[in-house]
């Protein structure tokens, strides 16, 4: 449990990494939240009572999104000027936050309720960087599996085309390319079929839910343009063709969907993205054991592969992370890419081997 200055101190960490992933407006608001927060408000008070770590469960984005969604109805005009850039003096942008938390307290506090899903269909670039590197090992044939999937963008990654430093995937005639800048060596030039995907949430969100949506656009951030129209494209996507998508606890998912038969020639893959630290040491563990159970039991007939893009948030980007059995070959850093997915730099052999260790958690 944080203190109250810890729980303000959240928010000037949140803050400054916005400022390194180029969002200045909203890391303005971040640290102005810090100062701007009071206990007149039900949302204020919950933020300064805080009972859990309010970095790692990303208190300061609950309520920026929140702040982001009252700014695009349009029903508070000074916050929309803030939101706009027009005011950037400090004390005027905090006075500003402090009025409309007391304001639109109603509106705001169940934005606290639970984290941010920041769905970013391009964060698919870092997953297919590293499922080519399973299927260099294992066959083109891929069988995906997700833990945390939230809207479930990245199981459309099959109609999603790809542009990986010059290596293509998917199909030609997809109506969402992905083509990040990219640094380093290229992965693996291979052929990927992904025969099925399929995904869980503790608590999925329904596109076809106008209000779902926008509550998922609110989590953008403003400057993000780009990211905000590509949402708009595969939230349409996700209406027209459906995703797989199941609710429940992501251990239990895990262990079930590994105890299920598996074709021969296909390799099955979990693959998560900015979900780890979510789960907590306890979820973290049954996960981890029932992989390598199965991993344990796996055959060049029916392998199996864990691809992860999670964060090191000391070094301001992401790890691509994989790992395939059988063999005897550690998780591999096979990867790094921006939190959104605008850069990924891949990485030359021998590639560092280890378990993912999160490092400085703060969601963004």
């Amino acid at each position: 449990m944080g203190t109250e200055a810890e729980n303000r101190e959240a928010f000037r960490i949140q803050a400054g990494y916005c400022a390194a992933m180029a969002a200045p407006v909203t890391a303005r608001i971040a640290g102005a939240l810090a100062g701007a927060i009071d206990r007149v408000s039900v949302t204020g008070r919950r933020v300064l009572d805080w009972a859990g770590e309010p970095v790692a469960d990303a208190v300061a984005l609950r309520l920026v999104g929140g702040l982001h969604a009252l700014h695009r109805t349009g029903v508070d005009a000074a916050l929309s000027r803030v939101f706009a850039g027009a005011v950037s003096d400090p004390v005027a942008v905090e006075a500003t936050l402090r009025e409309t938390l007391r304001t639109h307290d109603a509106a705001l506090s169940p934005w606290l309720d639970g984290p941010p899903q920041t769905n970013e269909a391009a964060r698919s670039a870092g997953l297919m960087t590293g499922l080519l590197h399973l299927a260099a090992r294992y066959g083109p044939r891929l069988e995906l599996i997700e833990i945390g999937s939230s809207a479930g963008l990245n199981l459309l990654i099959d109609d999603y085309a790809f542009d990986l430093g010059g290596v293509r995937a998917g199909p030609a005639n997809a109506a969402v390319t992905i083509r990040p800048e990219w640094r380093g060596p290229p992965p693996p030039d291979v052929p990927v079929e992904i025969v099925s995907t399929r995904g869980v949430d503790i608590a999925p969100i329904d596109l076809s839910d106008p209000a779902a949506a926008e509550r998922l656009q609110a989590y953008v951030w403003i400057e993000a343009t780009e990211r905000a129209a590509r949402l708009a494209q595969t939230i349409a996507l996700v209406r027209a063709r459906g995703v797989r998508l199941d609710r429940g606890d992501a251990a239990d998912w895990v262990a079930a969907r590994l105890a299920e038969p598996q074709a021969a020639g296909v390799t099955r893959v979990l693959m998560h993205s900015v979900v780890w630290q979510y789960l907590g040491a306890e979820r973290q563990e049954r996960i981890r054991a029932a992989m390598h159970a199965a991993g344990g039991r796996a055959t060049a007939e029916r392998p199996l592969g864990w691809v992860m893009m999670e964060p090191n948030r000391d070094l301001h980007r992401h790890e691509v992370r994989v790992r395939g059995w059988p063999g005897e070959r550690a998780m591999e850093l096979v990867g790094l890419t921006h939190a959104h997915g605008a850069w990924v730099e891949g990485l030359a052999e021998p590639y560092s081997t280890a378990d993912y260790v999160m490092r400085g958690v703060a969601p963004e």
